[in-house]
């Protein structure tokens, strides 16, 4: 990447803006201060993002870009849709089974089911020069799905993340309630499901947020912040921005992998030790806590960031790929096909997805919003 003198970033021959201000609406150092991982930000009329992907654009990766599970899911009334349900075989040739059947894909829609395109961070070249901007503007790893949701119609229950997300409207409108956490600053061992009892009593309460997102609007929401949403009487394309920030448990989990390096953090404990009685672990427990307090005493900055860059738990340089992730330069976009005219207001009819899509390679996705 490269930037011009007007601070323009330039990825791979396309003009990407200043990706963060496309998503919030006040400036960077306010966001960090005030909002990033604390609280919620409703951003109205940020601009036009159809240029990272319109209802062309699905069409395209629904008929074009042989897409297979998992890069696609859909969902209806807080229900996930089994993949059989729109999937099938290849066809002659072709050794596999999940391959996406937009004609299967465009019934569902028809019947008021979302469909979320995942992971296209890693193959909608738009997206994928976005998301490496946004990457090194946050020095966070980032994902991106689409959601496109039919009138009247509602995909997931309430529910939180462990990762925070901006959600950007592309087109249509979506209503939105949002409300505070049930779990202060869940991580992903702690997904929804495991309060769900308290989630739907929450949601049930007045929202923090209750608004209508409409084209060109954007919705900040950290980690742990309840939230659903549906349409009423129009379609809905959003895209869902997933911010897989580092937090303090990824310096304790390096601190872990660490101490297997301290031979008295290694050592074995008395014969015939009970671990689950108190009385008898307590000289051990002590014994354990001094020399843990020492040999983290011992622990510089230097060495913590030396075992994170082993792993991918911090944004890469400019360039590089993380594992099982196609370099930059691996995602080409392919020419529109004739005809393709510009982003329909009206949502899909049958048939206008075009063929039947075939497969390819799995990838990695994560989130529902």
């Amino acid at each position: 990447m490269v930037r011009n003198d007007d601070g323009v970033n330039f990825i791979g021959g396309n003009v990407v803006s200043g990706a963060l201000q496309r998503c919030v609406s006040v400036g960077s150092e306010q966001f960090s201060a005030q909002y990033w991982d604390r609280a919620p930000l409703l951003s109205s009329a940020q601009g036009d993002y159809l240029d990272l992907l319109d209802l062309g654009g699905v069409d395209e990766l629904l008929s074009g870009r042989a897409l297979r599970t998992p890069f696609v899911r859909m969902a209806k009334d807080g229900h996930v849709i089994p993949s059989a349900r729109y999937t099938g075989s290849g066809g002659a040739g072709a050794e596999i089974g999940d391959q996406v059947h937009d004609e299967k894909v465009l019934a569902l829609l028809a019947d008021g089911a979302t469909l979320v395109l995942q992971g296209l961070h890693r193959m909608w070249p738009p997206l994928v020069a976005f998301a490496s901007t946004l990457r090194q503007e946050l020095g966070t790893p980032v994902q991106i799905n689409a959601y496109l949701t039919p009138p009247d119609s509602r995909g997931f229950d309430p529910h939180y993340d462990t990762h925070g997300v901006f959600v950007l409207q592309v087109s249509g409108r979506k209503h939105w309630r949002v409300h505070a956490p049930v779990l202060e600053s869940p991580v992903p061992r702690q997904p929804w499901g495991g309060v769900a009892e308290e989630v739907a009593a929450a949601a049930s309460t007045e929202p923090a947020i209750d608004t209508t997102l409409t084209a060109g609007d954007a919705l900040y929401l950290p980690r742990g912040w309840l939230h659903s949403a549906s349409t009423a009487g129009e379609w809905s394309l959003h895209l869902t921005i997933g911010l897989h920030a580092p937090t303090r448990l990824t310096l304790i989990d390096a601190l872990q992998r660490m101490a297997v390096r301290e031979p008295r953090l290694r050592a074995g404990l008395p014969m015939g030790l009970d671990p689950a009685d108190a009385k008898s672990l307590a000289p051990a427990l002590a014994d354990t806590v001094a020399a843990l307090h020492e040999w983290l005493d011992s622990i510089t900055p230097e060495d913590v960031a030396a075992q994170l860059r082993g792993g991918d738990v911090v944004g890469r340089p400019p360039g590089a790929a993380a594992p099982g992730c196609p370099g930059r330069g691996a995602v080409r976009a392919r020419p529109r096909r004739p005809g393709r005219g510009p982003a329909r207001a009206a949502g899909p009819a049958r048939g206008s997805f075009g063929r039947a899509g075939c497969g390819s390679p799995a990838g990695s996705v994560v989130a529902v919003a």
